[in-house]
């Protein structure tokens, strides 16, 4: 009773990681790996489904359906911002003075572009730039460390080409070896 609870608790972990991952990978673009993931994503949940019907008395089994699933749910956000698939675009918008931002972020190898504006209380620099998702975290400690009082606005980009993208740091993503995969790619 507590054995099958278990597993069936593991199985709905898996699946539902694996169908939270399939449905932001869908999103991005990356239409030919999700029904790859929907498989065994699939696969798994029949597993599941099938030791609950062979044990409708035991509810200990549907405690462990529940929380698999808000647990795997949990996961699957988690394990996609690790894995970090995509773009991003920033919105960076300085008042005074933002040549230390410009000239930290060219110097990184980011391609921007840069605007004048005007906003509420006067002029400003709006600076764009679309970067692998993988930098957002470099690309925000360069921001902190130069504007600290900047605003900024974070936006996903479902695709973005012929830019200026400097090398993802910390290695190469889970995904990078399957761009093949995008669709119309």
């Amino acid at each position: 009773m507590v054995l099958t609870s278990l597993l069936i608790f593991g199985a709905r972990i898996t699946d539902v990681s694996i169908g939270t991952l399939r449905v932001i990978l869908v999103a991005r673009g990356m239409r030919r790996l999700a029904p790859v993931l929907g498989f065994f994503e699939v696969l798994i949940w029949v597993a599941a489904i099938t030791q609950i019907m062979r044990n409708l008395d035991n509810v200990l089994a549907y405690f462990a359906y529940a929380a698999g699933f808000a647990t795997g749910t949990y996961l699957g956000m988690y394990f996609e911002e690790k894995l970090a698939v995509g773009f991003c675009m920033l919105r960076v918008i300085v008042s005074g003075s933002a040549s230390s931002l410009i000239e930290s972020l060219k110097q990184s190898g980011f391609g921007i572009t840069i605007l004048d504006g005007y906003g509420s209380r006067g002029p400003v620099k709006i600076i764009y730039t679309i970067i692998n998702r993988k930098n957002l975290a470099r690309v925000m400690a360069i921001i902190q460390n130069c504007t600290p009082s900047a605003f900024y606005a974070v936006e996903d980009v479902r695709l973005a080409s012929k830019g200026v993208f400097p090398p993802i740091q910390g290695g190469l993503s889970v995904f990078s070896s399957l761009r093949f995969w995008r669709k119309g790619k």
